[in-house]
């Protein structure tokens, strides 16, 4: 596999999102808007493209009883490290995902690629793997967020489209999420079988 299709594959043909249904509480839980939800992709991508780094120079020096945690804690450390960053520099948005920051570490998407993809492959496959996925990732929380923000609130990244009297309080609100998700995964899949 070239390094371009370790890059893209995380876009439509393996989207963690729409494809392989992995990440789903974040994907639900911070998706209220379009902002929230690049905010934890781009935070999730990052700890991806770093993580993968790391792991795949070091996989092969690591214990195979110790692969796992050993894995868990260079993950928890870039997620440290952005937990930092976005509280330093994007402080409101740090505070509308809360707790969905520290649990990226336990992120089945991160984990995933952590122990399946950089853990038996090179530096730069990895770290363009993490990237792929990561933006893929991102591009779902973005795209899911902005049809919630647009159809509850009438705005997009909070610039006003139509009234917010004519909003729908559902998309808003955790049904919502479902609802839409939902149906993103039906055109995904629509779209791939065309």
């Amino acid at each position: 596999m070239s390094n371009l299709q370790h890059f893209t594959k995380g876009f439509i043909k393996e989207n963690p999102t729409f494809v392989l249904l992995l990440g789903m509480c974040p994907t639900l839980g911070v998706t209220s808007s379009a902002i929230n939800g690049l905010g934890m992709g781009l935070a999730t991508a990052f700890v991806l493209i770093m993580s993968n780094m790391v792991i795949s120079m070091v996989s092969s020096q690591i214990p195979d009883k110790v692969k796992i945690p050993s894995f868990i804690v260079i993950i928890a450390a870039f997620v440290t490290i952005i937990s930092f960053l976005m509280e330093a520099y994007t402080p409101t948005l740090f505070i509308q995902l809360g707790v969905f920051i520290p649990l990226i570490v336990v992120n089945c998407i991160v984990l995933g690629r952590a122990e399946a993809f950089a853990s038996k492959n090179k530096v730069l496959p990895s770290i363009l793997d993490g990237a792929g996925m990561g933006l893929g990732f991102s591009m779902a929380l973005t795209l899911l967020g902005s049809i919630r923000e647009f159809l509850g609130s009438g705005k997009i990244f909070g610039i006003s489209l139509y009234s917010d009297n004519y909003g729908m309080l559902i998309f808003v609100l955790a049904p919502g999420a479902f609802i839409a998700l939902g149906y993103l995964i039906a055109i995904i899949n629509r779209i791939k079988k065309a």
